[in-house]
């Protein structure tokens, strides 16, 4: 069974009570909301005995699991059974074990099980697969730059607010990278504001601008071709103190990567045929391919040799500024 979103999750809660369920994903605020709104659900079914579970390093001790699976309470007779595993590696033994559990579910519980971000070799795992088969998955992935509006306004809606798209994409611009602070500055505006539209002007004197970088997303900007938010992106990795080193190598990794696109795409090899060896998954596998065209690969030469000479200004052995040309070499790369 694929794996929800935590919203899609959350929805289906309203509908049915899984006897097991397995959040996992790196976006901790929706990974937290999904699993408080399974513990709501569970305590509204009766299921009011909780056991947990914390699986830390390798020394657990498994037999705690089969024991939870076949004790019975004393005062409730349904229960709420949360294994946490924060390494994402339960070893050996945990596998096994986490096999028994998919193979025969303990009657009268519903178990819950939390994982961080799972890789592809994680998630082909006998553990994992047998989970996949009998549990409802959830995926907590992050909300990207383009999805973050209509995540803000689905927010907003719930508190009976609403935004237009102009402020919309303002606040997300505050916002970006941070999406616990987004709810917070969403719960904030509750409490300034009355229900029905909220004006650009509202949200700038109200939504503090806590956005947070990551240079693994850089590239996504100038992909898509949005100066602005490229600069505001190395702007804020720079105030972060992200070592200039690391933003030059995602541009240098990026800018191969279409060339060797183009290439393929010269062979005639799909961009889905040459995602895996590219590494191009979510947002970076819908614009390489409109990049590639708009950038061309005369000016992608041009910005590898621009990438060798801000690697000597971060080196000390070429004059200039090297974060200053991180800035220049991401507008050439992303005017259209």
């Amino acid at each position: 069974m694929p794996a929800l979103s935590p919203e899609a999750f959350i929805s289906q809660l309203a509908r049915s009570l899984p006897l097991l369920s397995v959040i996992y994903g790196e976006e901790t605020l929706l990974a937290l909301e999904a699993a408080d709104s399974l513990r709501a659900a569970a305590r509204q079914a009766g299921y009011l005995e909780r056991e947990v579970l914390t699986v830390e390093g390798g020394h657990f001790d498994w037999s705690q699991l089969t024991d939870a699976m076949s004790s019975v309470s004393l005062f409730a007779s349904l229960k709420l059974l949360e294994i946490r595993i924060p390494g994402g590696k339960p070893g050996v033994e945990g596998g096994e074990a986490l096999q028994r559990l998919a193979a025969n579910l303990p009657p009268d519980t519903v178990t819950l099980i939390q994982l961080p971000k799972l890789d592809r070799t994680q998630q082909k795992a006998k553990w994992f697969a047998a989970l996949e088969k009998v549990a409802v998955l959830a995926e907590a992935r992050p909300v990207s730059r383009h999805e973050l509006p209509g995540w803000i306004g689905r927010r907003l809606k719930q508190q009976g607010q609403s935004l237009n798209q102009e402020a919309a994409s303002f606040f997300a611009d505050r916002v970006e990278g941070n999406l616990l602070a987004a709810k917070q500055e969403i719960d904030k505006l509750a409490l300034l504001y009355p229900k029905g539209e909220l004006t650009l002007a509202e949200i700038r004197d109200a939504v503090a601008n806590v956005a947070r970088f990551d240079v693994f997303h850089l590239s996504e900007s100038w992909l898509a071709g949005d100066v602005a938010r490229a600069t505001r992106m190395l702007d804020g990795l720079e105030a972060e103190g992200e070592a200039p080193v690391l933003v030059l190598w995602s541009f240098t990794e990026d800018v191969r990567m279409l060339i060797r696109l183009g290439r393929g795409l010269k062979d005639g090899r799909s961009v889905r045929e040459m995602a895996g060896e590219l590494r191009l998954w979510g947002d970076k596998q819908r614009l390489a391919e409109p990049a590639l065209k708009r950038i061309g690969a005369a000016r992608l030469l041009k910005a590898l040799t621009e990438c060798a000479r801000i690697d000597r200004q971060i080196k000390g052995v070429a004059q200039g500024e090297a974060w200053h040309s991180l800035k220049r070499l991401a507008a050439i790369l992303a005017v259209r």
